[in-house]
């Protein structure tokens, strides 16, 4: 038994043995289908570097961000360690009395 799609082969190849114009639409259609299948070729290799560029720049752009903001963060933790450091100069007894406090605290917490 033959499949639908050679009979419609078959069909077309008797129809266009007997029709020289219609064997020139055909040959004319295969090669607008190639052309179009060329140019969406095209479009989707186009739009795949689209996205990659746009990628690569989300990424330099969120890589950027990043790196401001970590030194944004090492400033705020350097001028704390300052003032840290300047109120322990200014004030060495009131600052051991904390750190004693913050020391039994934990040890408390850490016992139960």
């Amino acid at each position: 038994m033959a499949s639908v799609s050679s009979k419609v082969r078959k069909a077309v190849d008797d129809a266009t043995d007997n029709n020289p114009d219609l064997q020139a639409q055909i040959a004319a259609l295969k090669d607008d289908i190639a052309n179009i299948a060329a140019t969406l070729a095209k479009i989707g290799k186009n739009s795949a570097k689209d996205a990659t560029r746009g990628a690569a720049s989300s990424y330099e752009a969120a890589k950027a961000r990043g790196e401001e903001t970590f030194e944004d963060l090492r400033s705020q933790a350097r001028e704390l360690e300052d003032q840290l450091a300047e109120t322990v100069r200014e004030r060495p007894l009131t600052t051991l009395a904390v750190a004693a406090g913050v020391g039994f605290l934990l040890a408390m917490i850490a016992r139960r």
